[in-house]
C-alpha cells in the first residue's frame, strides 16, 4: 500500500468521526441536556443540532410528554386506627429539562415518596367511611401538595387519583354486613310502602264502585218511581175521562185477583172481604138470577161465606183456632179447603158469564148505532 494512502485514510476517518460526532438529531417530544467540558450548556430542541465534538457531550434525554406513574399499594391509618392499602395514580410532565436533570436526583421516587407521605397526612385526618366517601377532596389536596413541591423540579403534577383503598378482610365483613341489611331494610320498606299504597288503591276504587253501584241504583228506583208514578197517573185520567162505573172497575178488580198467588215465594194468599161485591156487582151487571136456580153471584157469596166461617173455626193456614173444639179441627179443614174450590169456580163461572154478555151486546151496539 502506498505511504500516502495512508494518512489520507486516517485524516478521513477523523473527519467523519468530527462530523458524526457534531451532528445530532433530536426526536420529537425529546429534549437533550449538552454539557461543555462537565458543565451545563444547553438544552437540544427537536430537530437537527450541532455540538462541538469532544467538548460537548449530552447528559440526559427527557420526555416531555405527559406520562403516567402507579405507585405500589402503601399501608395508611385512619383516624379510627384502621390499616388500609391504598395505591395511587400521577399524571406528571415535564416542563423544565434543565431543572428535571439537575434539581433532583430521580424525580420519580422523590414523587413517590412525597405522594406517600402527602396521603398519609391526609388521610390521618379521616376516619374509613370519610376516607371511603371522600375521593375528590383527597385527590385535590394531593394535587395541591405535589405541584407545589414539584413546581422547582420543573416538573407539573396534572392529575392524582386514588386507584384503590383495600381496607381489613374483618372490615369488608363488617361492610358487606352492614349493607346488606341495609338493602333488606328498603326492601322492607319498599315493599310495606307497595302493599300500602296497593290497599289504598284498592279501598279507594271500592268505595268509587260502592258509590257509583249506589247512585245507580238511586237513578234505577227514580226511574221506576217516575214510570209507575205516570202509569198511575195516565190509568187515572183514562178512567175519569171515560167515566168509568163501578161495573168495570168491579170487573177489573176481579182480574187483578190472580196475580195476588203468582209468586213462587207465597204459601198462601188471602181473599179480601170486598170479593163477595165485586162478583155481585159484576154478575148482576151482565146476567140476570136464574129462574129456580141459584145465581152464580149467589154460589160465590154462599162459598165466601163457608170459606169464612171455616177461617173463623181454624187458624191461620189450617191450623184449629185456640178456642174451637179439637174434634172439629178435621172438619173445619175440609170446610175450608171446600169453600176455597167453590169460591174459584165462582170466580171463573163469573168471568166467563161477563164475557159471553160483554160479547152477545156488542152487535146490538153496533146496530143500534148504525140505524
Amino acid at each position: 500500500m502506498d505511504p500516502v494512502v495512508i494518512p489520507i485514510l486516517v485524516a478521513a476517518i477523523v473527519v467523519i468521526f468530527l462530523v458524526a460526532s457534531t451532528v445530532r438529531i433530536v426526536p420529537q417530544a425529546r429534549r437533550y441536556n449538552v454539557e461543555r467540558f462537565g458543565r451545563y450548556r444547553r438544552t437540544l430542541q427537536p430537530g437537527l443540532n450541532l455540538v462541538l465534538p469532544v467538548a460537548d457531550r449530552i447528559n440526559s434525554k427527557l420526555d416531555v410528554r405527559e406520562q403516567v406513574y402507579s405507585s405500589e399499594p402503601k399501608p395508611v391509618i385512619t383516624e379510627d386506627n384502621l390499616v388500609v392499602n391504598i395505591d395511587t395514580v400521577l399524571y406528571y410532565q415535564i416542563t423544565d429539562p434543565r431543572s428535571a436533570a439537575y434539581e433532583v436526583a430521580d424525580y420519580l421516587h422523590a414523587i413517590d415518596q412525597l405522594t406517600v407521605t402527602t396521603l398519609r397526612n391526609v388521610i390521618g385526618s379521616l376516619d374509613l367511611e370519610g376516607t371511603l366517601t371522600s375521593r375528590e377532596e383527597i385527590n385535590a389536596r394531593l394535587r395541591a401538595v405535589l405541584d407545589d413541591a414539584t413546581g422547582k423540579w420543573g416538573i407539573r403534577v396534572n392529575r392524582v387519583e386514588i386507584k384503590a383503598i383495600d381496607p381489613p378482610n374483618t372490615i369488608k365483613e363488617a361492610m358487606e354486613k352492614q349493607m346488606r341489611a341495609e338493602r333488606d331494610k328498603r326492601a322492607a320498606i319498599l315493599h310495606a310502602e307497595g302493599e300500602r299504597q296497593a290497599k289504598i288503591l284498592t279501598a279507594e276504587g271500592t268505595r268509587q264502585k260502592d258509590i257509583l253501584e249506589a247512585q245507580g241504583t238511586q237513578q234505577a228506583t227514580i226511574l221506576r218511581a217516575d214510570g209507575e208514578a205516570k202509569a198511575v197517573e195516565l190509568v187515572f185520567q183514562s178512567v175519569h175521562r171515560n167515566n168509568a162505573d163501578a161495573k168495570v172497575l168491579a170487573y177489573k178488580y176481579l182480574e187483578t185477583l190472580p196475580h195476588l198467588a203468582s209468586s213462587d215465594n207465597n204459601t198462601f194468599w188471602v181473599i179480601p172481604g170486598e170479593l163477595t161485591e165485586a162478583i155481585r156487582t159484576v154478575t148482576s151487571a151482565f146476567t140476570d138470577e136464574s129462574k129456580g136456580g141459584t145465581s152464580p153471584a149467589a154460589q160465590a157469596d154462599e162459598a165466601l161465606t163457608e170459606a169464612d166461617e171455616a177461617e173463623e173455626v181454624s187458624g191461620p193456614g189450617g191450623t184449629p183456632g185456640l178456642n174451637a173444639p179439637s174434634a172439629l179441627s178435621l172438619d173445619a179443614a175440609k170446610a175450608t179447603d171446600e169453600a176455597k174450590k167453590q169460591a174459584a169456580a165462582a170466580v171463573n163461572d163469573a168471568k166467563a158469564e161477563a164475557q159471553a154478555a160483554q160479547s152477545s151486546q156488542l152487535p146490538g151496539r153496533g146496530r143500534t148505532s148504525g140505524d
